[in-house]
């Protein structure tokens, strides 16, 4: 199997949604990441900076979910990232109360030794120029590079943005992410206009409402799980990524009809993530739970149709 790069925030988030608030918790997209690909039992190493008030306990829980940390640097008179937001009624959208960059503001990521030959490399969300410099970093060329970005670095680094996409074998974003990246509504298109920007492959997320995988003229669509509760959104993209590139680094093959199996992974992933608030869901997860999922989703979307 391969080895998996991932570069990310990890991070404090203060989250409030509908059903509670929490104070300041485990957070972050490498953190989301990393324990999603944790589940395929892989070498995963997380590429990140944290400050002196990062608990010892939360990179515990890293390692013990089998992510090396070497690349995780610490900053001891620093504070951590730290970001706070507010979920409205339909757990679609959200206010941002804080977002404090603190030690990210001048993260330069340095990638371990051992894993500049890295087959997958996982871009978490975070400017273009530090996911551009761990791509620099490598010493082979990786099979398979995925990128993860928001609107947030369209509106002030664009010109960087598709610097990085152009280097990219796979871009996740959300369907209004999409939207924005190309101008264009229908999102059939849009993945065509980023195909043409570089990626073999783009997935775009609509959410409670699945996801879409391109590639060429392909197209394969999953369905999101229909779930009772959602109780906190946050961070089920980043586990949806951590999925999908946690199972291609497993199976190493980067093929259009694996790429499905990738989707489907992420995608039974995130609807546990969702769960609980903050990482709670994923810290705990069995196998035996994420294989019975597999068949729901399988039984969701299987069936026999007479064509005449």
């Amino acid at each position: 199997m391969g080895k998996l790069v991932i570069v990310g925030t990890v991070a404090f988030d203060a989250i409030e949604t509908p059903f509670g608030k929490t104070d300041k918790i485990l957070g972050g997209a490498a953190t989301f990441i990393g324990l999603a690909a944790s589940q395929f039992n892989i070498d995963t190493a997380a590429v990140s900076v944290v400050g002196g008030d990062f608990p010892q306990e939360y990179l515990d829980l890293l390692t013990d979910k089998n992510i090396n940390i070497d690349g995780v640097e610490i900053i001891k008179e620093g504070k951590t990232f730290f970001w706070s937001g507010k979920y409205h009624n339909d757990m679609n959208s959200r206010d941002t109360l804080a977002t404090e960059l603190n030690v990210l503001a001048d993260f330069d990521p340095k990638v371990p030794e051992a894993y500049k030959d890295a087959e997958v490399v996982m871009l978490g969300n975070l400017h273009p120029i530090v996911q551009t410099s761990v791509l620099n970093q490598m010493s082979e060329s990786p099979k398979m590079v995925i990128l993860d970005t928001m609107n947030f670095w369209m509106d002030c680094a664009l010109d960087e943005l598709h610097d990085v996409i152009k280097r990219v074998d796979v871009i996740t974003i959300n369907d209004e992410e999409a939207r924005q990246l190309t101008g264009e509504y229908s999102l059939v298109v849009a993945a065509r206009k980023i195909h043409a920007m570089g990626p073999q492959y783009v997935v775009i997320k609509k959410g409670e409402h699945g996801a879409l995988l391109f590639h060429d003229d392909n197209v394969f669509y999953a369905p999101a799980l229909p779930l009772e509760e959602v109780f906190d959104p946050t961070g089920a993209g980043d586990t949806f990524a951590g999925g999908f590139a946690g199972y291609l680094a497993k199976t190493e093959d980067y093929s259009f009809e694996n790429m499905k199996n990738a989707v489907i992974y992420g995608s039974t992933l995130a609807s546990f993530c969702v769960e609980k608030f903050g990482t709670e869901r994923m810290q705990n997860l069995t196998k035996d739970e994420v294989e019975y999922r597999l068949k729901e989703f399988k039984q969701l979307t299987s069936f026999n149709i007479e064509l005449s």
